[in-house]
């Protein structure tokens, strides 16, 4: 019988043949095979089938399904395949129809009939569900711990900048004033829900659908409670059907990356807009920049521009695995294959951009002084004369007229701010306008006023620190 050399001796083709290829008296196309593998996108599965298998083994052997020694075989060669493809002494083999295949297969060539017990009560239907939650169970961590490190750099940097002026806006529009902190902390704000969506889906992954079968379990006595067990699941899923089915976990997954690439898209979009000309609020470190091939005076924010570009990859990705589920017939379809392209693409393009974001925005230089005068006209104080009136017994709507009448006094005058009217023209709105008035205008005091729980007052902005540390000491995994 032909053989064909691996990094271990020799096997034969048998065990390299298509795991269904039982009932084909004639094997596939070439074409065909090409085109219905997915070995060169599942294989970052690999150890993740391999404890798999394991824990399947383990349990078939206590089940008297298999022999306890026969059992104990198999589980000491995966871990040897786990080890040589650490160490690098083994190869993905990408002939092989996808990662499943090729751990069986080699498991087979090194210890003969017992590796193909291995598949005894399970099929890849149930072992690409098992794979996939244990390896987003893996990497959601890693990922929860980038999104920390972030929230700490942003909250670091706010708690420089508690007294940096820089106005809030509205529609583009000048709002009241606020300050750089209270800026940098709603970011932070957006990451805590972007972690907690992920929380939330490590809850939905956390059970184990090995022992589901092909859609309907299994006549043997298996036990899939003690696979979860083993695996460290906290539960089994509930209905074997809906199990082989249900690709839930990827699209919820993909789903809350969705909202977090936005969430850093907004982010780039202000620091595109912030490190113009016009705005010049920020300087983008020389690192994170780069030039033009015609003009020679560019410094081009394209890291910031890249981040957001890609947006539109992660949305695709969405959009993908939503329509790959739509309108599928239980139980499982070859379509569900098509699941982890998307999904590892969506991961990959939100790590690498996590990791760039955090960089990029720990080296800026925020031009403080300009952000100051953003507070000066636009008649971002207008809403603090109303509250100034509010406080004087008026009632809120007659305060807004008032503030507006002063807003339209100061325009037809050329005047850009409220302050610049004298009390005596500001008495003509209103007479419980008095002098005290100026003392709660300027955008200091704008600021310092708002002292209501997650507003831009320094106190408050150092309540929101504090908790976003705590947030983070406890939340790293």
């Amino acid at each position: 019988m032909a053989k064909k050399s691996t990094a271990h001796g020799t096997h034969t083709d048998d065990n390299h043949r298509a795991l269904w290829s039982g009932r084909f008296a004639e094997g596939p196309d070439a074409a065909a095979v090409e085109f219905e593998t997915s070995i060169r996108v599942d294989e970052r599965m690999a150890l993740d089938d391999i404890h798999g298998s394991i824990a399947h083994a383990g349990m078939l052997g206590e089940q008297g399904i298999i022999t306890k020694s026969e059992s104990a075989k198999i589980m000491a060669a995966l871990r040897g395949i786990e080890r040589d493809l650490l160490d690098g002494s083994l190869s993905i083999d990408y002939s092989a129809e996808d990662i499943h295949s090729f751990v069986e297969a080699t498991l087979t060539d090194r210890i003969g009939e017992p590796g193909k017990k291995l598949h005894t009560g399970r099929s890849r239907n149930d072992q690409i569900a098992l794979d996939e939650r244990l390896y987003l169970r893996r990497v959601i961590p890693e990922l929860q711990n980038q999104i920390l490190t972030l929230i700490q750099t942003l909250t670091g940097m706010a708690a420089e900048h508690t007294g940096t002026l820089l106005t809030g806006y509205t529609h583009m529009q000048h709002a009241q004033p606020g300050t750089l902190a209270q800026h940098l902390l709603a970011w932070a704000a957006m990451l805590v829900r972007d972690w907690s969506r992920l929380e939330d889906a490590l809850g939905r992954i956390d059970e184990s659908p090995l022992g589901s079968g092909a859609l309907q379990g299994s006549t043997l006595p298996l036990s899939r409670e003690s696979v979860a067990e083993k695996l460290g699941f906290s539960g089994v899923t509930l209905n074997s059907l809906d199990t082989v089915s249900d690709r839930d976990y990827c699209i919820e997954f993909t789903s809350a990356l969705s909202i977090m690439q936005g969430h850093l898209s907004r982010m780039c979009e202000e620091l595109v807009l912030w490190s113009t000309t016009e705005f010049s609020f920020v300087e983008m470190s020389e690192k994170w920049s780069t030039g033009s091939s015609i003009m020679p005076q560019k410094k081009n924010p394209d890291f910031a521009e890249l981040i957001r570009g890609r947006t539109g990859k992660v949305y695709g990705d969405l959009m993908n695995l939503l329509t790959m589920v739509k309108g599928l017939p239980l139980a499982y379809d070859r379509d569900l294959q098509e699941d982890k392209e998307p999904l590892f693409d969506a991961l990959d393009t939100v790590r690498a951009n996590l990791t760039v974001f955090t960089a990029m925005i720990s080296s800026v230089k925020w031009n403080t002084e300009r952000m100051a005068q953003s507070c000066e006209g636009g008649f971002a104080n207008a809403t603090d004369l109303a509250d100034y009136l509010v406080r004087k017994g008026l009632p809120f709507r007659t305060a807004h007229s008032v503030a507006a009448k002063a807003v339209r006094m100061a325009l037809d005058a050329g005047l850009t701010r409220i302050e610049d009217l004298c009390v005596e023209e500001l008495q003509k709105c209103s007479p419980l306008i008095e002098d005290d008035v100026f003392a709660v205008l300027s955008p200091e005091a704008c600021v310092e006023n708002r002292k209501t729980t997650g507003s831009p007052s320094s106190a408050s902005c150092r309540a929101q620190i504090r908790k976003l540390q705590k947030f983070c000491e406890k939340s790293r995994k």
